[in-house]
């Protein structure tokens, strides 16, 4: 009796998805629930699991593929197959077992392969690694795509000379006509073609404008200072500045709705419900998961949900629902050393905040000059529903909760 691989159900918004990468290989024996196939959309990468234990029979989708929804991608022989363990649910008599094959006795022997996150396993397979000798920092020792690329540069270091023949052809770049002028073609991603097409998107059909302010952070990285022991040392997470900014846009987007709305056709829709994404780069570009229903969670939630996504954006298991939706965003390009930008939308939101560096400057109080820490903000808006005065006092707001912290408390 056969079982079938099929590609999980997608999202409205996901059309298709690529085949990245096949674990296994016809023949091979395949455990329930262990991964068999990547698959790239323009979202995630997903794990599709083995559906029962056996022998990988056929593969009806190579590497490369694009596939729909429910399409079948392999079929496994169902069984328990020959070295293959079979759970044991309780203890029984010891009996006289046959001499395991060969290859059976070198799987018992080998090491435990290690953990490697989707971008990871792509590189190491595309570049024909060892992944045993590469030192995994993610989670329970899993390897990321940047401890593959620690590795190659580690290794480059230790070994400058490198003969070019002795480089896989697949891996050397195209050369142009010319000695010592090297070319690389490289296909895009999925994810990457997708960012580029929503960055068009959103350059061709929205009227995008850009209003900047500046804001002094010396209320909030002094009261960080303040209590970021005991806050961590409760909630179990460190006090950044995100939860800062979210809370600060909640109160701006409750004052002036048309920057919480969307367009729609000839429409404006005015989304009663706060869904913030905050980008965060990913080795695979980047991404924007949506923290749900901001105006009722508590800084510490909100810290909580900026890790997670942070961890899970660096392993590639963001899910189709932590990435779709959303109606307002944040950008923090000064974790980068980023002085100033102007963010582009996110469409079909009609506006994006961006953060940038915080750098001492002098800044004129009370008639004196005193240095204090600066942040300059940027908002980028749809001007054909928002207007110049609206996106102004937005950031004013936000500029002003931010240096007065109690606003948030006291609503004012």
């Amino acid at each position: 009796m056969s079982s079938e691989v099929r590609v999980p159900a997608l999202p409205e918004s996901v059309a298709d998805a690529t085949v990245l990468t096949w674990h296994k290989r016809p023949g091979e024996a395949v455990r329930k629930d262990e991964t068999l196939v990547d698959l790239e959309t323009d979202k995630v990468v997903l794990e599709v699991p083995a559906p029962a234990d056996g022998l990988l029979a056929e593969i009806r989708a190579k590497e490369g593929d694009v596939v729909q929804a429910d399409a079948l991608l392999a079929l496994i022989e169902a069984g328990v197959p020959s070295g293959i363990a079979p759970a044991q649910p309780a203890a029984v008599e010891p009996k006289p077992a046959a001499a395991p094959s060969p290859a059976a006795a070198a799987a018992k022997n080998s090491p435990a392969e290690p953990l490697l996150a989707p971008a990871a396993r792509r590189l190491v397979k595309e570049l024909a690694l060892d992944p045993s000798q590469i030192q995994g920092t993610g989670r329970d020792g899993r390897i990321q795509k940047a401890d593959v690329i620690a590795f190659l540069d580690a290794r480059e270091r230790s070994a400058p000379d490198v003969d070019p023949e002795a480089v896989p052809r697949a891996e050397q770049p195209r050369l142009t006509g010319e000695a010592g002028r090297p070319e690389q073609r490289v296909a895009m991603t999925r994810l990457r073609a997708r960012i580029a097409e929503r960055l068009v998107e959103a350059q061709r059909t929205a009227a995008i404008l850009t209003t900047f302010n500046e804001v002094n952070m010396q209320a909030v990285m002094d009261l960080r200072l303040t209590y970021k022991d005991q806050f961590e040392k409760t909630h179990g997470v460190r006090l950044g500045f995100m939860s800062f900014f979210v809370k600060a846009a909640v109160e701006a987007l409750q004052r002036f709705p048309v920057v919480n709305a969307s367009v729609d056709g000839g429409d404006i829709i005015y989304h009663g419900y706060y869904d913030i994404g905050i980008a965060v780069s990913s080795p695979r570009g980047l991404v924007v998961p949506i923290l749900r229903n901001c105006d009722q969670l508590t800084m510490a939630d909100i810290e909580l949900g900026v890790s997670e996504f942070g961890r899970k954006a660096k392993d590639g298991t963001l899910s189709f629902e932590e990435l779709t939706g959303g109606t307002f965003s944040i950008t923090n390009g000064g974790v980068f050393g980023s002085l100033l930008s102007t963010p582009i939308l996110n469409p079909p939101q009609s506006a994006i905040l961006g953060m940038h560096k915080i750098q001492d400057r002098p800044v004129v109080e009370k008639g004196q000059i005193i240095v204090r820490p600066m942040m300059y903000l940027a908002l980028s808006y749809d001007h054909r529903i928002i207007d110049g005065r609206e996106a102004v006092q937005f950031l004013v707001t936000i500029k002003e909760t931010l240096e007065d912290p109690a606003r948030l408390l006291l609503r004012v």
